[in-house]
């Protein structure tokens, strides 16, 4: 038992440090380590696995909202609006 829980522990620990470098994949790294904390509290080692894993599948909230999207009009002008 005492085996799983330390596996559980580092895997739940380098997770999100391994996928933060690609920006894509936001969403799944949030709900990954909101899944598994929240599975923890629940069901100890084996409910983070299991919350973590769900979590991935279903994403977390939407961290980041400073983005835009540019675009040119028919004349060449640029214009651009923050979302």
């Amino acid at each position: 038992m005492r085996k799983i829980f330390i596996i559980a522990a580092v895997a739940a620990l380098t997770l999100p440090s391994i996928a933060s470098a690609a920006s894509d994949s936001e969403r799944t790294v949030t709900g990954a380590a909101i899944g598994a904390g929240a599975g923890a509290v629940v069901a100890g080692p084996v409910g983070a696995v299991v919350g973590g894993t769900a979590g991935a599948v279903v994403g977390g909230p939407r961290v980041s909202h400073n983005y835009r999207t540019c675009w040119h009009d028919r004349y060449g002008h640029r214009h651009c609006r923050w979302h």
